[in-house]
């Protein structure tokens, strides 16, 4: 009987330290994004006006995947993202769809890492 009481004892002792532990990386606070981060509007997410159509849809797709990059905590490269390597459009358009994905993804990439708007 004197041993089931050591262990009761020695099991209660370790869940009552153990739970704040758990608690804590349960709920934890989550990592904030930068300032601005997810907002619409501004000058930063926008295509530049002289882009055509499918550089349009290649600055708004890397835009996503910047995003995609940055919340799953990867190693931004442009390289790394099927879209830009494999674009699904015409043989025609890829030029000009990679081409606007390079600067959407840039774009994207240096308002989330705090590196304001892109100079070009």
């Amino acid at each position: 009987m004197n041993t089931f009481y050591r262990l009761a004892t020695s099991g209660t002792i370790f869940l009552l330290l153990s739970s704040p532990a758990a608690m804590y990386a349960q709920y934890a606070p989550q990592q904030v994004p930068p300032p601005g981060y997810g907002e619409h509007g501004g000058e930063w997410n926008n295509a530049p006006s002289e882009f055509n159509d499918a550089q349009r849809r290649g600055f708004q797709d890397g835009m996503v995947g910047a995003r995609k990059d940055y919340e799953n905590h990867r190693t931004p490269s442009v390289n790394n993202r099927d879209e830009y390597r494999h674009p699904n459009v015409s043989k025609g358009l890829r030029h000009d769809y990679r081409e606007g994905f390079q600067r959407g993804y840039d774009n994207g990439v240096r308002h989330m890492m705090g590196g304001g708007e892109d100079r070009r």
